[in-house]
């Protein structure tokens, strides 16, 4: 029935329209286009860059060694020495590193202590050469 309502209305504004009768004041539209909207390109970011390693754990997953992903015989080799060497827990996972824009490891591992322990330790060693004897009088032996 409302379709029957709309097309009666629909013909009697039509009919109007035709006799130069207009029974409904037409509203003007006075809207502002929409501003057109432009969509924003993003920088897409690279994808990060990974490579992946071969770690062997222990099981407190102390890290033991890292070997190459072509490389690994090497730490199955070293996963063997371990296993031999005590009755715990060893195992091989793969890691993901992650890389530079120009290759290199971002968490590459910091020079070892050792050598900076042996290198203070020398330079102590000098240190204590160099200091001469005196008594408490102030006199050199």
């Amino acid at each position: 029935m409302a379709s029957k309502r709309l097309l009666d209305k629909r013909r009697e504004v039509e009919a109007a329209e035709k006799l130069g009768k207009t029974t409904t004041t037409k509203k003007k539209a006075t809207r502002k286009k929409a501003t057109s909207t432009t969509t924003r390109k993003r920088k897409t970011k690279a994808p990060e860059r990974k490579r992946l390693l071969w770690g062997v754990f222990s099981g407190t997953l102390k890290e033991e060694g890292r070997y190459l992903w072509n490389e690994k015989d090497k730490a199955e080799e070293r996963l063997a020495q371990l296993r031999a060497k005590s009755k715990k827990l060893f195992f091989i996972q793969p890691i993901k590193e992650s890389l530079s824009e120009s290759g290199k490891p971002l968490d590459e591992q910091a020079p070892s202590d050792e050598d900076d322990d042996s290198l203070n330790d020398e330079a102590m060693m000098d240190d204590e050469d160099d200091i001469e004897d005196v008594d408490d009088d102030g006199e050199e032996e």
